[in-house]
């Protein structure tokens, strides 16, 4: 009998207590099984039957029929192969959902694909991003530090061990919304307080103390270029004295330099992890300053024995370069010179910076400092050296306005 014949003889009555069974399905093919016969119920850790709390009977004769059957389907499918109509892993593709409409005047079913109702919904506006013209970056650090200062360091100070605390604030116009103009602000402060074991007047000196403000305004002339106007002011706040001696180095506004360049500069960034500037000034005013020259001798600053400043003019140029090696080490490189064509003075300060962790790193600080506006030294000749080893806290954001 088919499978056909079976269900009719049961609605007949002639088998009224035939049940569906998977011996009546299509022969379809979707692996082998051979596990001996052994079909309880066991448990995989210790290979115990399973105990229920009512009797399991009926259960096991359902586990012993549900294996009887497929054991016999799949001795049909090796005996016979060619009854085997469709393997599991090649079914054809379950025909698509529709609607299906009777039209009895013809006798045919038709399928139609569902209607679906589509809500006319109005698309959501797009939201509206700030924009925001300045870009702000603030970082604020305490460090503890190792310093080596040549003898005729134009600040004065000694090797020492010392406390080191810092702040930097950026303020650039941010260039994605002005590609035109060029305006970068930059102020920062240091100062640094060591132990001194060698002088028998104090018990500490000032051995960093340097204030620094720089502004840079610029229109674009031809793709990285821009027209520039450039601005650089330096001094100190503190007093500091020679060791052993009520002789005073540096106060403050003595010394105290400003400078004022009108040039070209080239601007270029990649992403966040480069970044160089080079401004050029052929025509550089420079103007060096000593408020107290009663006690602080002004020739030390390059300003001629007995009077407050010096004027000069010339021509300077600054070179800044940035590189992120990953997020835990950054080099900054800044080399500046200035020259009124009878002397040069420079700086080159370079700063590597580990990252350990997001609060804590380590410096090493390097500043270079050639100036023959000022006295010969016998030892260092017109050079000057200045380095920082430091192991701290740091502490950055960025704000937008």
């Amino acid at each position: 009998m088919t499978a056909m014949s079976l269900v009719a003889a049961a609605t007949d009555g002639i088998w009224p207590d035939v049940e569906p069974s998977m011996l009546y399905a299509p022969l379809v093919y979707d692996n082998y099984i051979s596990d001996g016969g052994n079909h309880s119920m066991k448990s995989a850790k210790n290979d115990q039957l399973y105990a229920l709390d009512a009797g399991d009977e009926w259960l096991q004769n359902a586990i012993n029929e549900a294996y009887r059957t497929q054991q016999l389907r799949q001795r049909a499918m090796i005996e016979n192969p060619q009854l085997v109509a469709y393997n599991a892993n090649r079914l054809p593709e379950a025909p698509p959902e529709g609607v299906i409409t009777a039209d009895p005047r013809q006798g045919m079913l038709t399928i139609a694909p569902p209607q679906v109702e589509v809500e006319d919904v109005a698309a959501p506006e797009a939201p509206v991003l700030p924009v925001h013209d300045w870009l702000h970056v603030f970082a604020a650090s305490l460090q503890f530090t190792q310093a080596y200062i040549s003898g005729n360091w134009y600040q004065g100070g000694e090797n020492n061990l010392a406390l080191l605390g810092g702040i930097n604030w950026n303020c650039n116009l941010n260039q994605d919304i002005h590609p035109n103009w060029l305006f970068n602000n930059t102020l920062s402060y240091k100062l640094g307080i060591a132990t001194t074991h060698g002088d028998s007047i104090r018990k500490y000196l000032i051995n960093e103390d340097n204030f620094l403000f720089s502004s840079q305004l610029g229109y674009k002339a031809v793709k990285n270029w821009y027209y520039s106007a450039m601005l650089q002011f330096t001094t100190q706040f503190l007093n500091n004295y020679k060791t052993n001696t009520r002789t005073m180095t540096a106060a403050f506004l003595s010394p105290a330099e400003l400078n004022i360049g009108l040039g070209m500069t080239y601007s270029y960034k990649k992403a966040d992890d480069r970044m160089f500037t080079l401004a050029i000034a052929p025509l550089s005013y420079n103007l060096k300053y000593c408020r107290n020259i009663t006690d602080i001798d002004p020739v030390r600053f390059g300003i001629d024995a007995g009077h407050h400043s010096k004027s000069t003019f010339g021509s300077n140029f600054e070179a800044k370069w940035i590189w992120r090696f990953n997020p835990s080490v950054m080099i900054m490189s800044r080399l500046y010179m200035f020259t009124n064509y009878e002397y040069v003075q420079g700086d080159w300060e370079n700063t590597l910076d580990f990252s350990i962790g997001k609060y804590l790193t380590t410096q090493l600080y390097t500043h270079l400092r050639f100036d023959r506006s000022r006295p010969r030294d016998d030892d260092w000749n017109y050079w000057q050296f200045k380095e920082i080893l430091s192991l701290g806290v740091i502490y950055r954001f960025a704000t937008v306005n």
